[in-house]
């Protein structure tokens, strides 16, 4: 099966017709892995868990019905990766860090989203690679090396969902299970040209999933195609979900909150909202001057909640994470209530922006690439001015891979079903540009 028919539709259309099954694609899947420079895009697998998977697949009966015509899920037979920050049964749980896999050794249990995977039939690849607690936007990690993208060693993933994008980038998945917590699904969406869906924040279960800061953590998928994207609603989806609607408007960030973006993402920015135009939504813009205290008020929430997950283990961590922790381990009570009402102030003033505007527009990071041994010290911040003020308001986003980086399009909270669907009819758009190009 040739590389660029390697997305959710052909694959489960395959399935479905009987011209492939799960077992196929899982040896498939598995010749591809760990296929980066640094052979580290998983950090467990075990080959013979992962067919047993799939033959546990085929078991499930053909019915009728369903979105491919047979009564399975749309995720049935087909090879996913999940983050190693979430259990399942029989192996460590890392977190990134060797500690907590040597500490807590092999999950007695599944995660709930690990069963839930299991249960749709989806067939689990391995355990992949994410920057240290998930607390980091680059992909570098000293303990299992830093994450590069397949064909590219010269480039990081980013992070924390460094190994999901790997996962994909290398075929060895067709969609990835990722977290989002300040940017962890959107970042390395965009720096791998890949398609990103972080869900409201509450769907889904943690059951055996590993926080990093409740306040904003999310799951999340990444995966090629975009026109794919209404198939990935499951596992996260409630089963009161909002009914769809059709959007009518967006609004694009202003020129003057891109001063630090690079001119090639600036230009994709306006591609894209031309080609949400031409699907037949209104274009306006709206003035995000008052996001600029959006990290003053995620960054120390963020550590003060980690800092009570890890308590007791600073030691064992990084340094530059260390750091973080031991910030927010000081942040004092009324401090922390202070910077809750100023997250309320903030979060309302963003459902007032979406009810006005229903959907935002902006560049999911502002760089296209992230080079490989360089210093970043500075380029968490610059990447978070981005992504954290949808972080904040607890909104789903659909990351939009474009020739160089990538867009985020944000809707407000619980109109996931509504912002895929969009975002599966401008994927159609595009493939149906594509094919028009090469006839």
């Amino acid at each position: 099966m040739s590389f660029p028919e390697w997305t959710i539709r052909a694959l489960r259309t395959s399935l479905a017709e009987g011209k492939t099954k799960p077992s196929t694609l899982a040896d498939l899947a598995l010749s591809r892995a760990n296929g980066n420079a640094g052979r580290n895009t998983y950090i467990w697998q075990n080959a013979e868990w992962t067919r047993l998977q799939a033959v546990r697949s085929e078991a499930m009966p053909r019915t009728e019905g369903g979105p491919f015509g047979d009564g399975r899920s749309a995720l049935w037979g087909l090879p996913v990766s999940i983050k190693d920050c979430f259990d399942m049964a029989g192996a460590p749980t890392t977190a990134g860090v060797r500690f907590y896999a040597e500490t807590n050794g092999k999950a007695a249990h599944d995660s709930w989203l690990a069963e839930e995977l299991r249960t749709l039939g989806a067939v689990i690849i391995g355990k992949t690679h994410l920057h240290p607690l998930a607390y980091g936007i680059t992909g570098e990690n000293p303990e299992f090396g830093d994450c590069l993208l397949p064909g590219d060693c010269s480039a990081l993933t980013g992070g924390s969902s460094s190994g999901a994008v790997a996962s994909v980038v290398e075929g060895s998945a067709v969609a990835a299970i990722g977290t989002d917590t300040g940017g962890s699904v959107r970042a390395p969406a965009a720096l791998g040209k890949l398609a990103g869906y972080r869900a409201t924040l509450g769907r889904g279960n943690w059951r055996g999933g590993l926080h990093l800061a409740q306040s904003f953590d999310t799951m999340g998928w990444l995966f090629r195609d975009l026109e794919d994207a209404p198939l990935l609603a499951a596992p996260f989806a409630p089963a009161n979900a909002e009914p769809e609607r059709r959007f009518r408007r967006f609004a694009v960030v202003s020129v003057s909150y891109l001063h630090d973006c690079e001119p090639a993402i600036v230009e994709n920015l306006e591609y894209t909202a031309l080609e949400l135009e031409s699907l037949g939504l209104e274009r306006r813009t709206f003035d995000a001057t008052w996001w600029a205290d959006s990290i003053e008020i995620f960054a120390p929430i963020q550590a003060w909640e980690a800092a009570r997950i890890h308590a007791g283990n600073f030691d064992r961590i990084q340094p530059d994470i260390r750091q973080r922790l031991e910030w927010g381990s000081r942040i004092t009570d009324p401090e922390i209530d202070a910077l809750r009402n100023l997250h309320r102030v903030f979060r309302d003033r963003m459902d007032d922006l979406f009810a006005a505007q229903e959907l935002l527009l902006l560049p999911a990071i502002p760089v296209a690439r992230l080079a490989a041994g360089a210093n970043h010290s500075e380029t968490r911040n610059r990447l978070l001015r981005y992504t954290t003020p949808i972080s904040l308001a607890g909104v789903p986003a659909v990351a939009i891979p474009c020739a160089q980086g990538g867009m985020q399009l944000a809707s407000a909270r619980h109109a996931d079903e509504s912002l895929l669907a969009l975002a599966g009819q401008l994927g159609a758009q595009r493939n149906a540009m594509k094919s028009l190009s090469a006839a």
